[in-house]
């Protein structure tokens, strides 16, 4: 799809870019997508580390499957 660009093409592109936000703006915008990558990163990370628990705790035997010997109560599997 772009492989057919060259580098004056994206000397065009950052010209047009300029032209339209205007070289005042460029420094917030970059500021403001840097913040947006690193609270979007940071959302990931804590995704993974809540679900890294809950991960560990599916993996550990399902007391359903496991056959009860009689010393210890059934009790029901949590929601």
């Amino acid at each position: 799809m772009f492989a057919g660009l060259q580098g004056w093409h994206l000397l065009i592109v950052l010209a047009v870019i300029l032209l339209l936000f205007g070289a005042a703006k460029l420094p917030a915008l970059a500021k403001s997508v840097g913040q947006s990558a690193r609270v979007f990163k940071g959302e990931m990370k804590a995704m993974k580390e809540e679900d890294g628990p809950a991960a560990a705790e599916n993996a550990a035997v399902d007391p359903t499957t496991v056959k009860n010997s009689g010393s210890e109560p059934e009790t029901p599997p949590r929601a």
